[in-house]
């Protein structure tokens, strides 16, 4: 007999056709090498009813029963999860109908929004919260920085979490606790006289759960959207970093003079916690997160055919040039971001600062829709994907990075507003190139692969008190949007920026122009850039020798 599902596929798929047979409603046969995505999530389904050391004929006859009983928790939870996975149309992966793909992407673009209104909270209430506890700026360093340290420990786990239970399921747990937390987090501040130790503790909590988000979607988008949609909708969810920053810069500042900095953690907090009610109620059932705990409880069957083949993906040059491009495209981002306010404030030292910290920001948003709209649009017209994809990066990368060069060489403050704006919304076609390449490379392990990524990031993100260059708060009130706009991180790939920032510091101190910091900022643009255009694929490289497709 041996034990209950054998590591030989075809009794796996044997045993499901079975129960389909004996009239189980949920279950459909589908056989693996035809739909492996679906059919091994479909099969991880099945060993929930198996015990360790069952033989086959006991959990088949226990999963008939089981089936049979309309009040089965795994059963219900089964057809919820073979009810909401049709089947996509090339017959590899399943994908969101167009109405439920439409509410998933209007949701979670809010869900980034809400993640960022989280993330900015505290940049935006450090000053005031400083004045109330009497923290000098280093400790005030200590709670801002102190998020990427949580940040940086989840991607990988978030990413793998993602694409074997659903990247929906765990945004969804960890939306419902950093929402709490954030909610809290006026409570906490006043738990003792440890203000500080209380406020880094919940900073790198939030971080934490915060860190699982991206490599999740990522995960989630690329099972769920179809390959020639995957630009507009990422762009799209990604469109909503620039907006909740905006939004909790405006919005907060208000809060921040009408009701103090309580009511900005209350504020995001709460937001976030109908967020999740909604997503809740009207987009997930409660038998999808049983069966998700369930499985994380019961660990993550995976039979050794199913199994990604890691060695043979880190082999693949297309997997390596993706990798490195994020990276490059983050550090230039990371550089702009962080001198820019330094750079409009020594060069044109009476412009108002809101201009520029924050019209580069309301032009990002539009840019992003755009790309994935063209990139969409694009592979739709029968253009090769991996020829969109990099067409996006020769905008995202190359003319940005033109922009760049140009605010080297002009003295008119209206065209360096111009060419920082244009700079900073090319850089948003990235979404619709790098960030989405990586889910037609690996659209069974791309959360994992992101992860990778955003961690090498992550490790080099601490932010500062203030941003390099810029003036505390406190000594210009009502400034509360332009620190946000310039505090918090907008790219899903958080940073691999520190270096070149500091490189970028060190350039100007010895040759006293900001010609060569934009100069590096071309140079890293470039490099990635070349290294995508040269290796970069389209195709999948995550399937066993058997079945792939190169």
């Amino acid at each position: 007999m041996g034990s209950c599902f054998p590591l030989d596929t075809s009794r796996k798929f044997q045993y499901i056709k079975h129960i389909a047979a004996e009239g189980c409603p949920g279950a459909t046969p589908m056989h693996p090498s035809e739909h492996p995505e679906t059919s091994l999530k479909s099969v991880v389904q099945c060993n929930l009813f198996c015990t360790h050391g069952e033989t086959e004929a006991q959990g088949r006859d226990r999963a008939l029963e089981s089936c049979r009983d309309p009040n089965s928790t795994h059963v219900s939870s089964w057809r919820v999860l073979q009810r909401r996975r049709p089947l996509a149309s090339s017959g590899a992966d399943s994908t969101l109908e167009m109405p439920e793909c439409q509410a998933w992407t209007g949701a979670l673009l809010l869900g980034t929004c809400l993640l960022y209104c989280a993330r900015v909270s505290m940049p935006v209430c450090s000053v005031s919260m400083s004045q109330d506890f009497g923290w000098n700026k280093k400790e005030a360093g200590i709670v801002l920085s102190s998020f990427f340290w949580g940040y940086c420990l989840t991607q990988i786990v978030g990413g793998h979490l993602g694409d074997r239970i659903g990247g929906e399921k765990v945004i969804l747990l960890s939306a419902s606790a950093w929402g709490f937390i954030t909610a809290a987090t006026p409570m906490l501040a006043h738990l003792g006289s440890t203000h500080l130790v209380f406020m880094t503790f919940s900073r790198i909590l939030t971080g934490l759960l915060q860190g699982v988000y991206f490599p999740a979607l990522t995960s989630l988008l690329s099972q769920k959207v179809r390959e020639s949609e995957r630009g507009f909708t990422y762009s799209t969810v990604g469109a909503g970093s620039q907006f909740g920053t905006l939004v909790t810069g405006a919005v907060g500042s208000l809060l921040l003079d009408w009701y103090g900095w309580q009511s900005v953690f209350y504020f995001s907090g709460g937001l976030t916690l109908l967020w999740v009610c909604y997503v809740y109620r009207y987009l997930l059932s409660e038998q999808d997160l049983i069966l998700a705990l369930g499985v994380l409880a019961q660990g993550l069957p995976m039979s050794q055919h199913t199994k990604v083949p890691w060695r043979q993906l880190f082999r693949k040059p297309s997997v390596w040039a993706v990798i490195f491009s994020q990276l490059s495209s983050a550090c230039s981002f990371f550089i702009l971001l962080s001198w820019l306010p330094t750079f409009f404030k020594e060069t044109f030292p009476s412009s108002k600062g809101w201009i520029f910290n924050v019209v580069p920001w309301l032009v990002a948003i539009p840019a992003s829709l755009f790309s994935g709209f063209l990139s969409d649009h694009l592979i739709s017209q029968g253009y090769r994907t991996i020829t969109v994809r990099k067409f996006m990066q020769v905008m995202g990368l190359g003319l940005s990075s033109i922009f760049a060069l140009c605010l080297g060489h002009t003295s008119s403050f209206c065209k360096s507003v111009v060419f920082a704006s244009a700079s900073i919304g090319l850089q948003t076609f990235n979404h619709s190139g790098i960030s989405v390449n990586i889910q037609d490379l690996a659209p069974s392990c791309a959360g994992f692969l992101f992860g990778v990524a955003n961690t090498a990031g992550a490790l080099a993100a601490p932010t500062p008190a203030s941003p390099p260059g810029t003036t505390p708060l406190a000594s210009h009130p009502g400034t509360a949007l332009e620190t946000a706009c310039h505090s918090a991180p907008r790219s899903p790939l958080l940073s691999a920026g520190v270096v070149g920032v500091c490189l970028g510091g060190y350039l100007i101190e010895t040759t006293g122009s900001w010609t060569s910091v934009f100069n590096l900022v071309a140079a890293i643009s470039s490099l990635g850039l070349c290294t995508f255009l040269v290796f970069g694929q389209a195709k999948r490289v995550d399937l066993s020798p058997a079945h792939e497709d190169l």
